[in-house]
């Protein structure tokens, strides 16, 4: 990794485990051993950082709808679940989540990034569901972009929560998620 994928790299870990408002460049200096000054060649300021830290979720999002684009739409949606289920096993949260937290203390070029991201994301599930229902692999009633916001908020505070609960709730909510969506004969 480049010295500013490592930057990257830690500050999405500082966002989703302290917060975006917890941490500052002397932390990632300290943590990774280079000079504050090295991380503000690359960012100038902690919101060029915040927004770069989000910029890299959306490629990744994009790289991973890129792979599955031939698929069928239960291979994209489990392609998006297993998303949730890597945050799951590190232990972290995801990162709209975390950084909606801090939302009154962002910046705009933050909280525009933020917003993309999530438009992105909605986006993407939404015509998961269509193509799935006219294929008649899904089943629902509700709009579909509707139907990805409740898959998506569900997943994000299934995460959360389950670190309070115990983990069979999370694979409990993915698997109804799935189970509910299967056209029914």
């Amino acid at each position: 990794m480049t010295t500013r994928e490592v930057i990257i790299d830690k500050a999405d870990q500082f966002i989703r485990n302290k917060g975006y408002n917890a941490f500052s460049f002397k932390d990632i200096s300290n943590d990774i051993g280079i000079k504050t000054a090295s991380i503000h060649y690359h960012f100038p300021t902690k919101s060029d950082l915040g927004v770069a830290t989000i910029k890299e979720h959306i490629a990744r999002t994009e790289a991973l709808k890129k792979k599955v684009a031939n698929e069928s739409p239960q291979i994209k949606l489990e392609a998006f679940l297993a998303v949730q289920t890597q945050i799951k096993l590190e232990n972290k949260v995801c990162i709209v989540g975390s950084l909606a937290t801090d939302l009154n203390t962002l910046d705009n070029a933050i909280k525009e990034e933020l917003q993309l991201f999530a438009k992105i994301v909605i986006e993407w599930i939404t015509e998961i569901l269509i193509e799935g229902k006219e294929l008649k692999i899904f089943d629902f009633q509700m709009a579909p972009r509707t139907k990805a916001i409740m898959i998506i908020t569900n997943m994000v505070a299934i995460v959360q929560l389950s670190r309070l609960t115990n983990d069979n709730d999370f694979e409990l909510v993915k698997e109804t998620i799935l189970t509910e969506l299967r056209h029914h004969k």
